[in-house]
């Protein structure tokens, strides 16, 4: 024991320029902590933490391990209180109960173009109807999709009135899954629903403050691409220009992920790094075309400066996603570097990045964006640094030899096959854990994707904004579409390949925590003790799925599902839901729910579905699903569990387990697993535990609620 404490204290301490890696992965630790937890923490507790530890690193010596580890203790506590004080910082009424034909009446916060329709976000709402709750009460922002025509002209600042259905955020469709309601909350949208009828303006104004008026610019920005463009290419384009992907066809962003391009659509370093280098490129030379200015200025430190401010307005006008947040802030300490003529490419310029998006927004640590966007960028560039003694090897033995066109051209090829490997492998499990889906062919749709996309689309698209003042963005736009249908046929062609995308069961959460350790270790250090990484990825990527549910209802007890001895979800009620149903699939690593159709014999049997009653049999358990109140007293009479979409506990006394849609409403999505030996059951509200996103947690009935208004 002694040998080996005294190796890893070498081994630290020949690594002591690396502990500064670390400290974004203890502050995101502490984030982690807080979203484990099942009780929401006293407010106490997160600064409390922080005096500790600030205590400790104070009192041990300067420079030693032990100081670098009571640092370490800081910042994870210190990345616990943050996130505790953005939870309680952000509060804000959530509608209680669905309500219909309400008029809805709010400023517009945000426009958001889908392939039919459009979506607004509004702000110092008034709702007015029946049932609306009290005005401090009311959500301070409510989202509505409006497929029944906008009003012409409609801009952020406007003042709209539509008549609508608006429901709560909905939570998870099964215990474990996505939990849109966490992410609403950090949103402070209080409601969602849909238009009734056609909206219409009731006062035109202007947006307030400067987040709203790049929203409204971005908005219009949005409106004149998909007017240049008006079929499915203007909406890829306006999600590479302005970051819009709602205004995406659907079938083209699954091509896009069964094929591997995904990335392209979301605004991370590709785009960022397209514009900084197109901009910086276009101040050096033209400026190097004037020979008076360019022996008396520094051009290529001006074009980094005029470069910077390209990418901070193309992160700001892109809505400022995890991942362009990321590449901005990579970008901007990158040419910092190029000013103080430093080096521009290392992981520490990942992690002070890594630290400045989790200090602006912690919640961003649990989301596929940030998880996937820092996977690929670290494991780039340790690979970059882990074979940089063989390319200078291989420098030196080509210096002196001429470099034909072929050898550029293989060079580049190799280049763009191994980052999009490296890539791929570092986002796979991320990928498996969120989506359920792995691209097993991106590395062919990223040889040919990625370039054109360089070279020909980002190109266009800065003509096309440069000219936008003039109202001459058709320039830019109609060859900017050429590219994009270049780009949607390779996802297609690739996309349509057999097994050129795999569904997979859902992984378990033990899996996250090992891959991302195993992958931090890999890659965060560099003596060979890194391989001891290896053993944890590979132990995260070798634990089972968790099993799938045999019953599922979802979380407004509308929707009953099924899985069959063949492992096929099905769903078993009159109503379906398009995003409850594929979800539960997914999970279960299946491309889409299925109606529940038996065959003659069964049916003979009495299983099946028939008017409002479904019955099924496993084991020795009868199982009956009830969306037809005329059928459940039939249903209760035989069956020995009840899945029901109408109040059953009451009139439902015969049956060992009865959950109808008052539990549902009550503890969210319901998950049932039977065997032989008994049934075990799993609700969403027990998985998500005593915290403010939770509808009727005690957690947030205490934490105090600002002011309405935008």
């Amino acid at each position: 024991m002694a040998g080996a404490r005294s190796w890893i204290l070498e081994q630290l301490e020949a690594e002591r320029g690396r502990w500064l890696l670390w400290l974004p992965v203890a502050l995101g630790l502490g984030i982690a902590v807080y979203y484990e937890l099942p009780v929401e923490p006293a407010a106490w507790l997160g600064p409390a933490l922080v005096a500790g530890a600030l205590l400790a690193a104070g009192l041990a010596p300067a420079g030693s391990l032990a100081r670098a580890a009571a640092l370490g203790l800081v910042a994870a506590s210190a990345g616990f209180a943050g996130i505790a004080w953005r939870t309680a910082s952000v509060a804000a009424p959530t509608l209680p109960r669905p309500l219909f034909n309400v008029n809805v009446e709010g400023r517009v916060a945000d426009l958001q173009r889908l392939p039919d329709g459009m979506r607004v976000v509004l702000g110092a709402v008034r709702l007015k109807g029946a049932g609306v709750p009290p005005p401090e009460l009311t959500p301070r922002r409510v989202r509505v999709s409006l497929s029944r025509g906008a009003p012409a002209g409609l801009q952020v600042g406007d003042r709209l009135l539509v008549l609508a259905n608006l429901s709560p955020p909905a939570g998870p469709a099964t215990p474990g899954a996505f939990d849109f309601q966490r992410v609403a909350w950090y949103q402070q949208l209080g409601a969602v629903g849909y238009a009734l009828a056609p909206p219409a303006v009731v006062a035109r104004g202007a947006p307030e403050g400067w987040i709203a008026r790049i929203d409204a610019l971005r908005a219009d920005i949005t409106g004149r691409i998909v007017a240049a463009l008006p079929g499915p290419e203007g909406g890829v384009a306006a999600a590479l220009l302005t970051g819009e992907q709602s205004a995406v066809d659907k079938d083209i962003t699954q091509q896009m992920r069964d094929s591997g391009l995904a990335h392209i659509l979301s605004i991370s370093g590709l785009h960022i790094v397209f514009v900084v280098a197109l901009v910086m490129g276009l101040v050096r030379h033209g400026i190097a075309l004037v020979p008076a200015l360019a022996l008396r200025v520094d051009a290529k430190k001006i074009g980094a400066v005029i470069a910077l401010a390209a990418a901070l307005f193309y992160t700001a006008l892109a809505g400022a996603p995890v991942p362009a947040q990321r590449a901005c802030a990579m970008a901007g300490f990158a040419l910092l570097a190029v000013l103080l003529d430093r080096t521009a490419l290392s992981l520490r310029l990942v992690a002070w990045s890594a630290v400045i998006v989790l200090a602006i927004a912690p919640e961003s640590l649990t989301g596929a964006s940030f998880q996937m966007s820092f996977a690929a960028v670290i494991a780039l560039i340790a690979a970059w640094e882990s074979v940089a003694g063989w390319r200078r090897r291989l420098h030196e033995r080509a210096e002196g030899r001429p470099r034909g066109w072929a050898w550029r051209l293989a060079a580049a090829l190799g280049a763009s096959l191994a980052t999009t490997l490296i890539a791929s492998l570092a986002t796979g499990a991320f990928a498996a854990y969120h989506f359920n889906r792995l691209s097993l062919l991106g590395i062919v749709a990223n040889l040919l994707g990625v370039p054109l996309t360089g070279f020909w689309i980002m190109p266009w698209g800065l003509v096309a904004m440069l000219l936008m003042p003039l109202g001459l963005e058709r320039v830019g736009l109609v060859p900017m579409g050429w590219g994009i249908e270049a780009l949607d046929a390779i996802a297609r062609t690739v996309g349509n390949w057999p097994q050129a995308a795999a569904l997979v069961p859902s992984l378990p959460g033990a899996s996250l925590w090992l891959v991302t350790l195993g992958g931090l270790w890999l890659c965060l250090w560099r003596r060979r003790w890194r391989l001891a990484g290896l053993p944890l990825v590979v132990a995260g990527l070798a634990l089972p799925p968790a099993a799938p549910a045999d019953l599922l209802m979802s979380d407004d007890g509308r929707v009953l599902g099924l899985r069959d001895a063949g492992g096929t979800v099905h769903v078993a009620s009159t109503r379906t839901d398009r995003f409850v149903s594929d979800s539960w699939a997914r999970r279960a690593g299946q491309d889409g729910a299925r109606r529940w159709t038996v065959s003659a014999a069964e049916e003979a049997a009495g299983l099946g579905c028939r008017t409002g009653l479904c019955r099924w049999r496993k084991g020795p358990w009868q199982v009956a699903l009830v969306s037809d109140e005329r059928r459940l007293a039939e249903a209760c009479a035989s069956a020995d569990i009840v899945l029901s979409t109408v109040d059953a506990q009451k009139a439902c006394r015969g049956p060992r387990l009865v959950i109808d849609r008052r539990d549902a409403w009550r503890d969210g999505a319901q998950a049932l697993w039977v065997d032989e030996t008994g049934v075990r059951r799993d609700t969403a509200a027990a998985h998500r535990g005593n915290r403010p996103w939770v509808p009727g947690s005690p957690s947030r009935q205490a934490l105090p609620m600002p002011a309405p208004g935008l």
